[in-house]
């Protein structure tokens, strides 16, 4: 883990793709924590650093966008990953970022072969070594028409019925593909603004997004924060994990 100077939180870089976007629950819960977000979108012109010499960790989060694109701010993402792979650098892909960090393991991201979408809420099963780690919740959050596949050497950590593969593991980067970071009021201004694309394959009705919501959200929040303090610990957590080990612990 990157370090800070004295009395200063550690900072996680965190890149967005649209300029309305938030980092949401996720951000929210990280700065409860006692985390400093440094928010970048590059894809409206936001320089990425060269270094993550002033970072503990790395957040790329979701857009409208394909991982496969041909633009500047989609290679500079990818080369960032590969940076943070390199470097052993607590990280997280959500979504679209889960696809970017396939890409940059060498994996392929694609739309489902019979252009089958999920927006809304599906099921989610953890296989044995997610299940190793934590609970997960039995149903997620998602808006998505493309899916990536396991890159060789990294771990499946759960799975999904349309898209089976639905979070993996890379060392110390983590990719999810559905979106833990929604908050109900981001649930609504999604629904408002992407009520056309509910007559594609797959999709679900805004009003059984709000439904799932009501049924889903809890286990969700339980699993995310579990989730969050896996990928990004503090120093005083990292404190008392080496205590445990020296006690006799786990």
């Amino acid at each position: 883990m990157a370090t800070a100077p004295e009395d200063d939180p550690p900072t996680l870089l965190v890149v967005l793709h649209q300029e309305r976007s938030t980092p949401g629950r996720v951000g929210e819960r990280l700065k409860a924590r006692g985390f400093a977000l440094d928010v970048r979108r590059p894809a409206l012109g936001d320089p990425l650093p060269d270094t993550f010499a002033n970072h503990a960790g790395l957040l790329v989060f979701g857009g409208p966008m394909s991982a496969n694109d041909d633009s500047d701010f989609i290679r500079a993402e990818t080369r960032l990953m590969e940076r943070a792979l390199a470097a052993d650098l607590p990280t997280l892909g959500i979504c679209l970022g889960a696809q970017i960090l396939a890409r940059a393991l060498g994996g392929q991201v694609a739309p489902h072969a019979e252009g089958i979408c999920e927006m809304g809420y599906y099921p989610l099963r953890a296989t044995a070594a997610g299940a190793a780690l934590m609970p997960w919740p039995g149903h997620v959050y998602h808006w998505h028409t493309e899916g990536f596949d396991v890159p060789a050497g990294a771990e499946l950590l759960a799975t999904g019925t349309v898209f089976p593969n639905q979070a993996f593991r890379a060392g110390a980067a983590y990719g999810v593909q559905f979106h833990p970071e929604v908050t109900r009021e981001m649930m609504v201004t999604w629904i408002e603004r992407g009520a056309h694309r509910f007559s594609r394959k797959g999709a679900q009705p805004g009003e059984a997004h709000l439904a799932g919501w009501a049924l889903h959200d809890g286990a969700v929040v339980s699993w995310l924060d579990a989730f969050l303090a896996t990928i990004f610990a503090t120093e005083e957590e990292d404190g008392r994990a080496i205590a445990l080990d020296e006690d006799g612990g786990i």
